[in-house]
């Protein structure tokens, strides 16, 4: 089961396995609290912007869960914040077990510690990539082909990141089975109407199911 709870960020249940993607719970949106999560085991951080590092410290200290991220990330939050870390880089893939994979991908960004990403989530239940904050580049192509994503999380705020359109590009050349919007509403600068994102996406990727979720929602991975 994947949930949106607001913003960038998202809960991955896997057969018991609880996953946070850039867990910024304390978002204007989140339907839960950060005192909610006592169960984490991995807390994925695609960069070091407080929007989508966000609760990721204060949820390691408490769940003892390790925070996966782009190596320089990693190493600073292990020695600033005394938690526990799994550094890595773009590439994979990292094992979390012998059913879920971990990757970093390519992100057009900016951040303070190591180099912005995406990741890719791969398990038997099928394959998750979220792009994290990106501008459109080509080599999304790329990550479709390579990874074949079931579902693709894009961001359409725009001004920080793609907006609806390009974003909609970004789903013509990754061709998930489904395609859900992030990143967006949460500040006025990036207020964007997610239906623009899926018209844009079904003109352009008629195969790709647009699924536009309100935070708290969730859908089965199969």
């Amino acid at each position: 089961m994947l949930k949106w709870l607001g913003h960038a960020a998202f809960e991955l249940d896997l057969k018991g396995k609880m996953i946070l993607i850039d867990p910024w719970i304390s978002n204007p949106s989140s339907p839960v609290k950060v005192t909610d999560y006592h169960n984490v085991d991995y807390i994925v951080v695609t960069h070091d912007h407080s929007d989508h590092l966000g609760d990721a410290v204060e949820i390691s200290r408490t769940t003892g869960a390790p925070v996966i991220a782009v190596f320089e990330l990693a190493n600073f939050l292990e020695e600033t914040e005394k938690i526990k870390t799994i550094g890595m880089n773009i590439g994979g893939p990292l094992k979390l077990d012998t059913e879920i994979s971990v990757y970093l991908t390519q992100a057009f960004h900016s951040c303070t510690h190591g180099a912005p990403a995406g990741t890719v989530i791969k398990t038997e239940e099928g394959t998750i990539y979220h792009a994290g904050d990106t501008g459109l580049f080509s080599d999304m192509k790329l990550i479709g082909e390579v990874y074949r994503p079931d579902i693709a999380l894009l961001p359409i705020g725009g001004f920080f990141t793609m907006d609806p359109v390009q974003a909609a590009i970004a789903v013509q050349m990754i061709s998930p089975k489904i395609a859900i919007p992030m990143h967006y509403g949460t500040f006025e600068v990036i207020d964007r109407n997610p239906e623009e994102f899926a018209r844009k996406s079904k003109e352009l990727s008629p195969a790709t199911q647009v699924v536009i979720l309100k935070p708290g929602e969730s859908i089965d991975l199969r």
